[in-house]
């Protein structure tokens, strides 16, 4: 599949054939070969032919109008196509492949650029590109030698590691490139290319890869377009990379450029690309939860310790209490621990209130310091509903500002969620997943509307009963990360076989424990939660 947003020349340089010959005299063309880069006209080009040939010949149509010189390599011919990539960005053209036998797709390229010179490095031949062609060894010294370059000294480069290598290549100053075990080839070659006049560096395009093995050429041809190259070291949505979030909001490129299929195949890859250029960061990195994190929350109310151990010191101290149950998981997983706030925005009531919902909510401006001090502290925040016999999606609504800071989650408690008649602690409440799957549609459109790094979305439960139909839990909206929150208290046996119920046949979702200090018998040691508690959670709150 290929999105190609703007149709923009390409310059080409053919790495071709080894061929013997005397390199110590080479023969120079007249004249001078002109180079055309083009930015693309749109803000995202997608590159995603799984064909490492096409996907060359498209990145050149998308960054090059014209090259009266390219580069030509083999597909497969591991030296030549390095070399070739030292060769083209050092030449500023782009680095176009064929297969064995067969160079018509690089020679439809190659009259398109208008190109009347090509260099075939290594096993490549350009055969019947109707073009002048300058043959040479896959060797770094016969490359130089039918270019000029200065190339240095040779850096040898191990298979998964080669997009990242030729991503690094300096235009200015290129290095040789060649596999591990060194150069394949030996002697010169049959020529000389004119000389390049360079065409002004892309510097306002941004080009990503996954570091996809198809994408090799095409990342070349990028380096000699002057493109800024930036390698996700396999990650396909740009959100996941706090490095690429970082560089996007750094560089405002006119234009991105995604190479590769598995980028092609990314849903959403445009509006993933805008928020990541946002720039803003979830505390831990990156813009999505996970995996790449562990969530360590203190929960319950400001000012009230009876609800947890939230309130049982002020927000200064709530900070230092959250790094400090944070920070004994740091040496015990491998990805980084963030202190979290769960703080329970709506509290369940005996008794009816003025809108006779059985809730009480509090005042945004009340929960506002709490969570910005959060915020800037580095610490996650996630408000917890317990609405009474009201909905949770009238109840989330009333936070909105709240949840438009993009460090501020949702957690919705079904134990608190009422019928009608219901009153609590008479009865254990429940809510059916279609009111759920609203909630999941609403804080997923807030997100996206407003450039929002990803959202945590809680599911209390300890009972299957708790939300009915739950088979069918929306987790399709990559905006939100749904999380099932295992909140059962008591011996850890019951908690054990609570947690075992509930994972069984659940739907796709991340997953929380909870640690009562009180009521467990006995509570778990930090230690003791990730080696017992089995997938280790996302999240461990403390109640």
């Amino acid at each position: 599949m290929r999105m190609r947003a703007w149709a923009a020349g390409v310059t080409v340089v053919l790495v071709g054939a080894c061929s013997s010959g005397d390199a110590d005299e080479p023969e120079q063309p007249e004249g001078s070969a002109v180079v055309g880069t083009v930015t693309p006209g749109q803000r995202l080009t997608v590159v995603g032919d799984t064909d490492p040939v096409a996907a060359a010949a498209a990145a050149s149509r998308v960054l090059f109008d014209r090259a009266g010189v390219a580069v030509v390599a083999r597909e497969g011919d591991r030296a030549g196509e390095l070399l070739g990539a030292s060769a083209a960005a050092g030449l500023g053209v782009p680095l176009l492949l064929e297969t064995a036998g067969d160079a018509t797709v690089a020679a439809e390229e190659l009259e398109r650029l208008g190109a009347t010179t090509v260099l075939a490095v290594g096993e490549a031949t350009a055969e019947d590109t109707g073009v002048e062609v300058v043959t040479v060894a896959a060797d770094p010294g016969a490359v130089e030698g039918a270019t000029g370059l200065d190339l240095g000294d040779a850096e040898e480069v191990a298979d998964d590691g080669a997009v990242a290598a030729v991503a690094a290549l300096d235009p200015e100053q290129p290095v040789a490139l060649v596999p591990e075990g060194g150069a394949s080839g030996e002697g010169g070659g049959d020529g000389r290319l004119p000389e390049v006049e360079r065409a002004e560096p892309l510097e306002d395009t941004l080009v990503l890869t996954t570091g996809s093995p198809e994408s090799l050429a095409p990342v070349a041809t990028a380096r000699a377009a002057g493109a800024r190259v930036q390698v996700t070291g396999g990650a396909t949505d740009p959100r996941a990379s706090a490095d690429l979030v970082e560089l996007l909001a750094d560089s405002e490129p006119a234009a991105v450029v995604a190479l590769g299929a598995d980028l092609a195949a990314e849903e959403g890859l445009d509006w993933k690309l805008d928020t990541a250029a946002t720039g803003q960061q979830l505390p831990g990195g990156g813009q999505v939860l996970f995996p790449g994190r562990m969530l360590v929350a203190l929960y319950g109310h400001p000012g009230t310790a009876s609800l947890g151990l939230l309130g049982e010191q002020d927000l200064p101290g709530a900070i230092d209490r959250a790094r400090q149950y944070a920070a004994d998981y740091e040496d015990l997983v491998d990805v980084p621990v963030v202190p979290t706030f769960e703080i329970i925005a709506t509290v369940a009531s005996s008794s009816p209130d003025d809108d006779n919902d059985y809730s009480v909510e509090a005042d945004i401006e009340v929960l506002r310091p709490w969570v910005e001090a959060a915020g800037e502290a580095g610490v996650y925040v996630v408000l917890d509903l317990q609405p009474g016999r009201t909905d949770f999606v009238t109840q989330a609504e009333r936070y909105r500002e709240l949840l438009e800071l993009p460090h501020v989650g949702l957690a919705l408690d079904p134990e608190w969620r009422l019928g009608p008649d219901e009153v609590h602690l008479t009865q254990i409440g429940s809510v059916d997943v279609e009111e759920v799957n609203r909630v999941v549609t609403w804080l997923a459109d807030l997100t996206r509307e407003n450039a929002l790094p990803q959202k945590l979305l809680v599911l209390h439960q300890f009972r299957l009963d708790m939300i009915p139909g739950r088979e069918r839990l929306d987790t399709s909206r990559e905006e939100v990360a749904v999380l099932i929150h295992a909140d059962g208290q008591g011996s850890q046996g019951d908690k054990q076989a609570t947690w075992q119920a509930l994972r069984r046949d659940a739907p796709p979702v991340w997953w929380g424990w909870k640690n009562f200090i009180d009521e467990d018998l006995p509570m778990l040691t930090p230690e003791q939660t990730v080696a017992d508690v089995d997938p280790v959670p996302e999240l461990v709150s403390y109640q």
